[in-house]
């Protein structure tokens, strides 16, 4: 019986390609693990009307984490018109199976590491290193919206004073979505961030909201933070508002260790610090619970390069690296990294976008060479 259960979800386009070739590397590894596949995207939708099925969220739970390609997501009025002809007209509402995993599963930490390995020409400086924690589960993505708006909600937020300018306007031409905070997520993952840097030796921890414009849930997420930087006075502890952290990002990256900060803002900020450090193609991501978690590159669906093994697939296999991590192999997942590293500084399998010409399989055994001294 093997050691780990594996919930193997290739999702949609390239997700195919890229988890192609981070099977190929962990079996070169030889990682003890029983690969269980899934259905789960967009065909699933277009044909069930479900894109994460009740048989997928069962198999889930019977496995020790996943590992997810990409998926394809469109919004609601697109994707209601991409229904097979017998589910049409039978008030099916699409949503991300991403979120929805991260909801199910309580995945509530989103870990994004940022790091700029020499040689890579697609960075923006070598010296970049930060990690980005992201609140996972609340916030503007927790998906409660209304559209319309409802006559009872309408009377609820009418006894608000900043109502007054859409008091002429009807509840069909009216949206909102709900910016929900808690102080339990507030407090976990502004625990989990000051932790891990903690215990990987960083040295600095920034919170990244906007409270004074937001000022009720991104000011709860600053009292936290600052209660719990007291517990930590060993690291340095400062705020900055997510507009302004944009701007700081690109003029100086290097100052920067480790960012915390809420879902729509972390999902914004990390992509802008992946830019920062090759792009997509190396952006990883881990998603964690307190029991379960699902590890994804960050990328989309690209389906104009589905099948044709063009795209740079390191971004999957960092974050192959991280869930080895979280899996306890971690001399594994150091020979992973430092492979990847190698392979990037030697500047001879290269996919299009680093100026190369390899294959998403080529620079895989290459990696998958280098892991294992072959």
């Amino acid at each position: 019986m093997a050691k780990y259960r594996i919930a193997w979800l290739p999702g949609d386009g390239i997700g195919r390609d890229v988890m192609e070739a981070a099977r190929l590397v962990l079996d070169a590894l030889k990682l003890d693990a029983e690969y269980i596949p899934g259905d789960i995207g967009w065909d699933f939708w277009r044909t069930e009307g479900n894109p994460f099925p009740e048989r997928t969220k069962q198999m889930m739970r019977e496995t020790d984490c996943a590992l997810f390609g990409a998926i394809t997501s469109k919004p609601r009025d697109e994707a209601a018109a991409e229904l097979a002809p017998h589910l049409q007209g039978k008030d099916y509402s699409y949503y991300s199976p991403i979120v929805a995993i991260r909801q199910e599963f309580n995945l509530h930490t989103n870990l994004r590491p940022c790091k700029a390995y020499p040689g890579n020409p697609l960075n923006y400086r070598d010296d970049i290193d930060l990690v980005v924690f992201r609140e996972n589960t609340e916030g503007l993505y927790s998906g409660v919206e209304f559209h319309p708006l409802p006559a009872d909600l309408r009377a609820i937020l009418d006894a608000h004073p900043k109502m007054r300018r859409f008091a002429s306007m009807r509840n069909e031409e009216l949206a909102v979505s709900l910016r929900i905070f808690s102080e339990l997520g507030c407090e976990t993952i502004i625990r989990q961030a000051f932790a891990y840097a903690n215990k990987h030796g960083r040295k600095r921890v920034t919170v990244v909201e906007k409270p004074n414009v937001i000022r009720d849930t991104s000011g709860m997420m600053v009292r936290t933070a600052r209660r719990i930087a007291r517990e930590y006075p060993q690291l340095a502890y400062d705020e900055a508002n997510v507009d302004a952290m944009c701007m700081w990002l690109i003029k100086n990256p290097q100052e920067f260790d480790v960012l915390v900060t809420s879902n729509m803002f972390g999902d914004i900020v990390s992509d802008l610090a992946g830019q920062l450090v090759g792009g997509l193609g190396f952006a990883c991501s881990a998603n964690i619970g307190d029991d379960y978690a699902l590890f994804e590159p960050t990328h989309g669906s690209a389906p104009k390069y589905a099948g044709k093994y063009k795209v740079n697939p390191m971004a999957m296999l960092l974050s192959t690296r991280l869930m080895l991590e979280w899996l306890g192999e971690v001399e594994m997942a150091s020979r992973l990294e430092n492979a990847i590293a190698a392979v990037i500084a030697e500047d001879k399998v290269r996919t299009y976008d680093m100026g190369g010409s390899s294959s998403t399989l080529e620079v895989a055994e290459e990696v998958a060479r280098k892991a294992t001294g072959a």
